[in-house]
Formats: C-alpha cells, sequence, structure tokens
C-alpha cells in the first residue's frame, strides 16, 4: 500500500512541477565581483581549492535540507559528483552545478509535501502504537530509500497531527489546518526564483569562508528593513526562516516585543491574527516576506500571535499574546535608572541601577554638528550623575540582551569607569593592529561597579565588559557573553563595478578581529563572569560556538595599560557571600532548577506519537515547570495569564529580577 501510494503521489508531483531555474547574467558577474573581494579583503585567507568546495557542497546541502526530509541516499550519491567541482565552477563562472542541485531540491521538496498532502487525504492515523518520532534530524544519516523517507514522512505528519490534536483541534479542523499548510509549502517552493537559488548557494559559498559573511541578491537587500526588522510599525524583531518556521532572531531594543517581554530569541510564530477579535492565519510553512506582510501594519493597530517558546521544548504550549504596532523611536531604547535597597536594616545599602539595551548614537545629529545628539555615553553619564547625587553606594549596569551597537560609544562608556587608557585593539587583514581607548581625564563614577551580563551581551558589549575586567574596575557577574570577536562591512557590487545599474547585491565579509587590552580576543570564549550565575543559554547553541566554523580564539600581545585595582583578593570572597545567600534563596534555586529543566529540554530529540504517552510526557514537564522563577524573562513561562501579566507590571518596580537582584547585593558585597 506505501509503495502504491508513493508513485501515485510521485506521478502526480511530478506532473505539477515548475519548470527549473536557471542562472542569470548578472549572477555570473554577481559571483566574479564576490570572489575577488573575498579573496583580497576578508580576514581569513581561504584558497579556493577542493578543500573548500566540500565545504560548500555541504553547507549548500544543509541550507536546503538541513534536517534531512527531502533528500535520499541515492541522490547525494548522484550530486556528490560536484562536491570537489564547485571551486573550479566558481572561478569559471559556471554556476549551472549550483542550480542543478537546487532544482533536485525543488523536485524532492515537491514531491514531499506532495505525499504529505495524500497521507491526509487516507487519514487513519493511530496514536496507540508505540512509536516515536525524532524532530532533530540535523546528524541523522540521510535516508537509504524512497520507502524509508516516506515512513519518516508518515511519523512526521503524524506528529503534525497529534500537536494539534493534544491543543483542541477537531479532526476536520486538523485536516484542513494541515493540507492547507503543506500545500502553502508547495506554493512556496514554485514560487523560488533563479535569484534565490543563487543567494542560498552564494551565503554557502561565504559562510562556508566564516559564518559572519554573507550575501544579500538585490531584492533581498532593498527589502533589508522593511522584510526582517520591522522598524516600520512593526514589532521590534528581526525575523528569519527556518525550516517550515518564521524565527525570532533578535528582539529589538525599545519596541513593542522588547517592552512587553513576551517574546525572546528563538521563539517560533506559528499563526498571525489582526486586531482583538480577527481569526488566525496559519504562517508555517510561509516564506519570510508572506508572513511580514501579515505582522505590519498601521501605527497603533493590534497584532496577536500564536507563539511556540523556543526554549521550552519542541512540545510546549502554544503561546498567544498581544502587541500593538508602534514605530520604534531612539528615546524608547534609551538608558534608564532605577534604585534598589539590598541587605539588612542595619547595613542596607543603596544601590544604582542602570539598564542600558543597545549602545545607541544619534548619527545624524552629529553629523548635523549637535552637540547633545542622543548618545549612550551621555545618557549613561547623565544618569550617573543623578544617582550620585541620590548617594547610591554603589552601580550596575545592566547589559544583557544587548547585542551591541556603536563601537564609539562601547569606547566613551568605558572611559566614564576609569581615567584614560586603551580600550581595545582591532587586527585587520593585513595583520595591522591599531589600538583605540579614552582620552578624556577623569571618571564619571569610581565607586563599586557591577557589570550585568548574559548570553546576548554581544560585540560592543563585550568590548566594554572586557575593559571594565581587565582594568579590574568592576565585577563582572551573569553568564558567559556571546563571543562576537569579528568586524563586518557591507560592500555594494554595484558600486564596486562602477555600475549603479547592474543589479548585483551586497557581500558583507569579515574584515577584521577585536581583541581585550590583555591580549586576548573575545572570539568564541566571549566574556566570562567573575561570579557566574546558573546559565540558560548554551553557547554551544546560540553562541558563537553554535557555528561550526568560528574563527578561533586566540590572542596577541597586550596594550600598556595600568589596572585600577586588582579583584583577584576579593572576588572569592564575594562569590562566598554570594554562594551563602543563594543556598538559602528559594528563587534563586528555582532559577538554578530552570538553567537545569532547560539543559534536558534541549538535548531531547524525540516525542511519542502514543497520545496517552505524549499526555504523560507533557504533563510531567508541567510540574517540572510549574512554580519555576520567572525571573529569567518567561523563559518557562508556556501559557501566561493577561491578568497576572497586569499585575506583574505593576509589581516590576517593586520586584526586581532575581539575576539583577542577586547582582546589586553582590555589588552592596563590595
Amino acid at each position: 500500500m506505501l509503495k502504491h501510494l508513493c508513485w501515485i503521489v510521485l506521478g502526480i508531483a511530478l506532473s505539477a512541477q515548475a519548470a527549473d531555474l536557471a542562472p542569470q547574467p548578472q549572477h555570473q558577474r554577481a559571483i566574479h565581483v564576490s570572489t575577488a573581494l573575498l579573496a583580497h579583503y576578508h580576514y581569513k585567507p581561504t584558497p579556493l581549492d577542493d578543500q573548500l568546495s566540500a565545504a560548500i557542497f555541504d553547507r549548500y546541502l544543509k541550507s536546503l535540507d538541513g534536517e534531512k526530509y527531502y533528500f535520499v541516499q541515492s541522490d547525494i550519491d548522484q550530486l556528490s559528483e560536484y562536491r570537489n567541482r564547485l571551486d573550479d565552477a566558481i572561478k569559471d563562472e559556471d554556476l549551472q552545478p549550483a542550480f542543478a542541485i537546487f532544482n533536485r531540491y525543488t523536485r524532492r521538496a515537491e514531491e514531499r509535501f506532495a505525499y504529505a498532502r495524500e497521507l491526509l487525504k487516507a487519514g487513519g492515523f493511530r496514536f496507540d502504537r508505540d512509536e516515536r518520532f525524532t524532530f532533530d534530524r540535523e546528524k541523522a544519516a540521510w535516508a537509504a530509500s524512497e520507502d524509508a523517507l516516506l515512513q519518516i514522512w508518515q511519523l512526521r505528519v503524524k506528529n503534525d497531527w497529534l500537536r494539534l490534536k493534544l491543543a483542541g483541534k477537531a479532526d476536520a479542523e486538523i485536516a484542513v489546518t494541515l493540507d492547507k499548510r503543506y500545500e502553502q509549502s508547495i506554493r512556496r517552493v514554485k514560487r523560488l526564483k533563479s535569484d534565490d537559488a543563487f543567494q542560498i548557494f552564494m551565503n554557502a559559498y561565504t559562510m562556508a569562508i566564516e559564518p559572519h559573511t554573507s550575501y544579500l541578491g538585490p531584492r533581498a537587500s532593498a527589502d533589508f528593513e522593511i522584510s526582517m526588522r520591522l522598524s516600520l510599525f512593526g514589532i521590534g524583531a528581526v525575523l528569519q526562516e527556518r525550516e517550515d518556521y518564521t524565527v525570532i532572531r533578535e528582539i529589538t531594543p525599545g519596541g513593542p516585543a522588547a517592552l512587553s517581554g513576551q517574546l525572546k530569541a528563538g521563539d517560533r510564530i506559528l499563526a498571525v491574527a489582526q486586531g482583538a477579535k480577527g481569526a488566525f492565519v496559519d504562517v508555517v510553512g510561509s516564506r519570510l516576506d508572506e508572513t511580514v506582510a501579515l505582522i505590519r501594519g498601521p501605527a497603533d493597530s493590534v497584532v496577536r500571535l500564536d507563539i511556540l517558546p523556543g526554549d521550552a521544548g519542541p512540545d510546549a504550549r502554544h503561546r498567544q499574546i498581544s502587541l500593538v504596532r508602534k514605530k520604534i523611536d531612539l528615546a524608547q531604547q534609551a538608558a534608564k535608572k532605577s534604585i534598589l535597597d539590598v541587605g539588612e536594616s542595619d547595613s542596607k545599602r543603596r544601590i544604582g541601577v542602570i539598564t542600558l539595551p543597545t549602545f545607541y548614537s544619534d548619527f545624524e545629529g552629529e553629523r548635523q554638528g549637535d552637540r547633545n545628539a542622543r548618545s549612550a555615553t551621555r545618557d549613561v553619564e547623565r544618569l550617573l550623575g543623578e544617582l550620585s547625587k541620590e548617594k547610591v553606594d554603589g552601580v550596575v549596569l545592566d547589559l544583557r540582551h544587548n547585542g551591541g551597537g556603536s563601537l564609539k560609544e562601547a569606547i566613551a562608556l568605558t572611559g566614564l569607569f576609569i581615567d584614560t587608557g586603551p580600550v581595545v585593539m582591532e587586527r585587520n587583514a593585513e595583520g595591522r593592529i591599531f589600538v583605540d581607548g579614552d582620552t578624556v581625564p577623569g571618571t564619571a563614577w569610581d565607586g563599586p561597579l557591577g557589570v550585568l551580563i548574559d548570553g546576548e551581551s554581544a560585540s560592543a558589549s563585550e568590548i566594554f565588559a572586557a575593559a571594565i575586567q581587565d582594568y579590574g574596575r568592576g565585577i563582572i557577574i551573569g553568564e558567559q557573553s556571546y563571543g562576537k570577536g569579528t568586524v563586518q562591512t557591507v560592500l555594494n557590487l554595484d558600486q564596486a563595478v562602477r555600475d549603479e545599474k547592474a543589479n548585483l547585491g551586497e557581500l558583507r565579509l569579515t574584515i577584521a578581529q577585536f581583541f581585550r587590552i590583555n591580549g586576548s580576543t573575545t572570539q568564541l570564549r566571549g566574556v566570562q563572569p567573575d561570579i557566574a550565575f546558573p546559565a540558560t543559554n548554551d553557547p554551544t547553541l546560540t553562541g558563537e560556538a553554535s557555528n561550526d566554523n568560528a574563527l578561533p580564539w586566540t590572542r596577541i600581545r597586550a596594550a600598556a595599560y595600568d589596572r585600577v585595582a586588582d579583584q583577584s583578593e576579593i572576588i572569592p570572597v564575594l562569590q562566598a557571600r554570594h554562594a551563602a545567600r543563594a543556598a538559602n534563596d528559594p528563587e534563586f534555586k528555582k532559577l538554578d532548577e530552570a538553567a537545569t529543566e532547560l539543559q534536558r529540554l534541549r538535548q531531547q530529540k524525540n516525542l511519542s506519537l502514543n497520545e496517552t504517552e505524549r499526555r504523560r510526557e507533557n504533563e510531567a514537564q508541567e510540574k517540572r515547570l510549574a512554580g519555576l522563577s520567572r525571573a529569567d524573562d518567561g523563559l518557562l513561562d508556556n501559557e501566561r495569564d493577561p491578568d497576572r501579566e497586569k499585575a506583574d507590571e505593576k509589581a516590576a518596580t517593586k520586584a526586581p529580577d532575581i539575576r539583577l537582584l542577586s547582582a546589586a547585593r553582590i555589588v552592596a558585597d563590595e
């Protein structure tokens, strides 16, 4: 029966497939100039040879079929003739091999989703068997045969059905929803254009060299701000397309998503609805631009999202949230201050907290000569002055979720806490080393200082935190930072060939690497905290270390600088006092339990397709998560209570999260 159904479906799919895509003249020109730029200006010189060809081939297959749902081993065997030929093809500007692989992918993808639709028509799914569905297939072997892959698809469709069934959907509704989803996936594949194929191949080429080097085709480049950053009347989030999902890549500081606290990087958007009562439109399998078109809308209007939490396990309950579309402005991203009273009555300390979501700067104001143009450094300096007048005993600078921003601001901000001296070193592709630092004498705050970081603190945040640590100026608290220690620039290929109508796109390439003033780089290892908190971010999954070909950690000669203080003696004392408090703090214990549970969930690779067992697994997970700390930005809070959220907003100024409170207590101990 299975084999009979297989050939029926394959016949239907093949007869309806779109014509094969072919390379265009501008693609040959784009790859020619890109190859020249990569060879001459990239920080990591990489010869275009058979070794790189094999890396491009593997990365291209991964980008097309990373979870191994479309190709079978015979496809890979046939396509492997190109494994060591792609370098020669690139040199010869011959894109036929790249398009041959891509066209094979589109045919297979259409066939597989057509088969999934036929399975829905056949119906009769049973959920009383001892079957399990492996949802993480990245490291799995290619299916040995068509029959083996179709069996995998049977389990995938059953899992899709069971998820909706467990969410309370009726069978008829499930069948319609999934059929539309699979049909939409087929339409998405059929709408792919030659530019899409070229961009995917080009990124396989550039990212085989180094993960932060990439190519944007003309359409993607032109639509970047609108289609991905949602900066105009959107939700304030950077999105990306991963498999069949639209995934939150990062949250824009000061935007509706960040202010609501209801979205986090890694969350998957399953459906979008308009207004308070609009019907949800399923977006699983949709193109990124189609999902974005639904999310964007008039200012001050409501958009509702059906979310599958990214860090709460593959079978977490959906979460529906409402956001009011807003245009993000600089004021919403500005630094903010508060004061925490910590310690017992006889030893109470007032700790000032400055939250800095990004290293921002009003570049336009500066170009126009506005001496009061807004910047992170000016705002923090003003807030430090206010905190000094309010007689605080210490300051915590909160850089959690701060993905970076202006390097100039990171250097200037460091200058508020040291007198003068180097802050960061940079080595370019030619091996030349440049030192940049603070040249303005004096400080804005010379009292106890703590810098709170997490796995999302990156780039400029890491430069600042590393400098504070190297000078011994303060205590670094929290989690290992992201680990991005490289510098990128964007080159317009039309300008490179001096032809504004060439329509070649843009190349983003790594041109330099940052180094701490102690000579080591923040690359890969990030900034290690002096006092560590339970880690909810896994650097091997979300940080720079998650990239299999990231530049390695290395070091150069240290810069000449004088440490402000030696923290080596005080840190063990502060660590001991913090550990004693944490051992008796129920909220901190919950934070530790939450980190452990998240680690367990990340290691889970499969799910039961037995309904009774699946319900039991879900109930057991919910019991483990019940009552765990919400201090971690709701990572484990799969089903939020609107009434409780309103109460949380009112209590936010009275009850800071446990990480921030613990950091304040550590600074008070100084």
